[in-house]
């Protein structure tokens, strides 16, 4: 079983797909159980997985929505953070009492034309040059900075921080632990 387990409805959906998806090789379908606003919207939204120390042990993600609504999008995006990110190995079934879970589900993208709209503790950034993009979730540590929120976006994109020519576009997120 998953380390600490959820209270809110999302996380506790998405940790149930992780355990049933790492224990059977199948991922749950969503049923009456789950909140109803999960079938009736339809939002981009982040997984995240930490150790316990904290340390990221998968995290992925869709800016926009990929799937028919929220479940299905939450569904996708946990197995994909527990088996498919690509800086870690997949999760193992032994090291659900060590992973805690978080949900971001994603507000609507809206343009920046200054550098004052931001603030890396509200919102989160989508950097873009041609088909390169980089995302950067908001309120994370270490980040406290609109500058170095930028540096890390563009350096996941593979742009330089200074080329012109980006655009830049910031989001809320509700976050669920």
């Amino acid at each position: 079983m998953i380390g600490v387990k959820g209270e809110h409805p999302y996380v506790r959906w998405a940790i149930r797909v992780i355990e049933e998806y790492l224990k059977t090789g199948k991922a749950p379908y969503p049923d009456e159980t789950l909140p109803k606003e999960l079938f009736e919207k339809k939002a981009g939204c982040f997984v995240s997985l930490h150790r316990l120390d904290g340390a990221l042990r998968g995290c992925i993600g869709t800016i926009v929505p990929t799937q028919e609504n929220l479940a299905l999008e939450i569904r996708e995006n946990a197995i994909s953070a527990a088996t498919r990110d690509p800086r870690f190995p997949p999760v193992t079934v032994e090291e659900l009492d060590e992973i805690e879970v978080s949900v971001d589900v994603l507000g609507n993208m809206e343009r920046v034309k200054d550098l004052k709209e931001l603030d890396p503790k509200i919102y989160g950034i989508v950097v873009v040059k041609g088909f390169r993009k980089g995302v950067l979730l908001p309120d994370l540590p270490g980040v406290d900075t609109v500058e170095e929120q930028l540096r890390i976006a563009c350096l996941k994109a593979g742009i330089d921080s200074r080329e012109e020519g980006k655009e830049l576009y910031k989001f809320r997120v509700e976050r669920y632990h």
